[in-house]
């Protein structure tokens, strides 16, 4: 899946203290994906750009904790979605934390991979749904001041229509490949 729209690989960032623990998660995406390895914060810092599309990020590391690589990432505005990958238990200092996921260790190949795909997923839906509404308002505003009628036969309008259809098919595809849970978590507020 490539989330940038390139026919490149997205890439992954992976951030651990622990270089066995880093190595392993790279190894579990480097078939998929394009993957750089930082071996704590400051190397983080070094390797983001805007290139990097999912960054799994561990919280306890000796020379910058990764809550202070995740401030750091938002505060430069990196438009990459980001996992906490860590030992560390969620209590409620993480209200005010700008992550996307949260995975507690020990996690297996398996769930290193469904959490980046995830966080792909999401990227890709949100990016998709801003383009429609672009698109859905132009087609309303058009059709409220012009009238259906008169733009029946307008090729531009007809080509707006068309590309209206078909992100919305996309939308739906993408919604389509989230697990049942992903799904129902990320929209269960909207229900209550």
């Amino acid at each position: 899946m490539d989330v940038r729209m390139t026919g490149e690989s997205p890439v992954v960032l992976v951030v651990d203290d622990e270089p066995d623990v880093a190595d392993s998660y790279a190894a579990f995406l480097r078939d998929r994906y394009a993957v750089r390895t930082a071996y704590g914060g400051n190397e983080a810092i070094a390797e983001l750009d805007e290139d990097v599309d999912v960054v799994l990020l561990d919280r306890r590391m000796p020379d910058m904790f990764g809550d202070e690589v995740l401030e750091e990432i938002r505060d430069e505005g990196f438009d990459c979605r980001v996992a906490m990958v860590t030992a560390v238990d969620p209590d409620v200092d993480i209200i005010d934390m700008e992550f996307d996921d949260y995975v507690v260790k020990p996690v297996t190949r398996t769930e290193v991979l469904d959490t980046v795909e995830r966080l792909l997923r999401v990227t890709e839906y949100e990016r998709t749904l801003r383009e429609y509404y672009r698109v859905t308002r132009k087609h309303v505003a058009l059709s409220d001041a012009k009238g259906s009628a008169a733009l029946e036969d307008d090729p531009e309008f007809a080509t707006l229509t068309e590309r209206r259809d078909r992100l919305r098919e996309e939308l739906e595809s993408t919604a389509e490949r989230f697990v049942d849970g992903d799904f129902e978590t990320l929209f269960s507020d909207f229900s209550e």
